[in-house]
């Protein structure tokens, strides 16, 4: 793949051809059947060296439809079959004819899960936030790197054609220095305190679950931040319904990030230089288009069209690792992952949100 020229390593372009098979397909296990579970499934189905081999979920209902819905070889459910108390994952996991497990539960869960697949020898995709903490972070990448498993956290927009094409548009100096970097993204999300996005048992709130969103301008146009100042409004159970990220950096750039549940906004990134700029146009998340205007006057807007919802990017990307026998991405690496939930731990210190895994004392 073509490298950025004067980018750190994981700035790549990612091949636009996401459908077609790439080496020895592989054996997909998923972990849950929630929303973003079933639409990342159908993105996984699109792919030519994918197979849907086995799913899980707490309830056989859930786990049975999901896999008819699919076209799943198997189904795990908690209990199963036996009346045994295995969770549905831990049998999921065990499946000698599952290969790589994605995961899509409740940010909480997603250390248990993926530490139980890296130990039964599976290759893991787990939805992002890689975790709660550093601290569980850290745990499970020396792990896949023990045992030479592949590991990577899901932030599919890393690898949206959007996304990568305002890399390479500030990599090539058109837009000059970058200065300054504005990104927000969020929805108004009615509270409820039993639903997993504000719950704290399940590490509620705008921060873990939509923030990687906005930080990733700021990190893909600067790098990482010397100095981060965060500031939230909290819920009455302390998850941040809304969050402010001021990010500074030694060359005098900054960045300001917004993150929010109980609003609408223009979700919109702007990344600003010295010669010109760069603004998307549809979500941040997965640009539709980007604005590039430099100087004054000169302005075009550059169009994107991708497969299926955009995932097949980033699915293409593990499939492709796995097959060369990577352990990580250089698209999306594991010390990025962890320096950013060392960036989150440190924004939740300064807004006072915490989780019961901030304190958990068996890593």
């Amino acid at each position: 793949m073509q490298r950025f020229v004067g980018r750190p390593d994981w700035y790549t372009t990612v091949n636009p051809e996401t459908l077609s098979a790439t080496g020895t397909a592989l054996r997909w296990g998923v972990v849950a059947t929630g929303s973003i579970a079933r639409t990342v499934t159908a993105d996984l189905a699109l792919l030519e060296d994918a197979v849907l081999q086995a799913v899980s979920s707490r309830g056989v209902g859930s786990a049975a439809g999901f896999a008819t819905d699919f076209g799943f070889a198997s189904y795990y459910y908690d209990g199963g079959e036996d009346g045994t108390a295995d969770a549905g994952y831990l049998q999921l996991v065990r499946d000698p004819d599952v290969d790589v497990v994605y995961i899509a539960t409740p940010h909480a869960q997603h250390y248990d899960i993926a530490k139980a697949a890296l130990e039964n020898g599976k290759h893991v995709l787990c939805e992002k936030a890689l975790t709660i903490t550093a601290a569980e972070a850290r745990v499970l990448i020396a792990l896949a790197r023990e045992k030479q498993l592949f590991l990577m956290e899901a932030v599919w927009a890393r690898f949206v054609p959007g996304f990568q094409r305002a890399l390479e548009i500030v990599a090539s100096g058109e837009i000059g220095e970058v200065k300054w970097v504005h990104a927000d993204l969020g929805f108004p999300a009615p509270i409820d305190d039993t639903a997993r996005i504000w719950a704290p048992a399940d590490g509620g709130g705008a921060l873990l679950d939509i923030s990687v969103y906005p930080l990733l301008w700021a990190w893909g146009t600067l790098g990482a931040p010397a100095s981060v100042h965060a500031t939230a409004e909290l819920t009455a159970l302390g998850v941040d319904a809304q969050n402010a990220l001021t990010l500074s950096y030694p060359s005098g750039a900054q960045a300001q990030l917004i993150s929010y549940l109980g609003s609408h906004g223009p979700r919109v990134a702007s990344v600003a230089g010295s010669k010109g700029y760069i603004e998307t146009i549809g979500s941040v998340n997965n640009p539709q288009a980007l604005r590039i205007s430099v100087g004054w006057d000169d302005e075009r807007v550059e169009t994107f069209e991708h497969p299926g919802k955009g995932y097949t990017y980033q699915l293409r990307e593990v499939t492709r690792c796995i097959q060369a026998g990577l352990t990580e991405s250089a698209t999306m690496p594991l010390d990025d992952s962890l320096a950013i939930m060392e960036l989150f731990d440190d924004a939740r210190r300064q807004m006072g949100v915490s989780y019961w895994n901030d304190t958990r004392t068996d890593l």
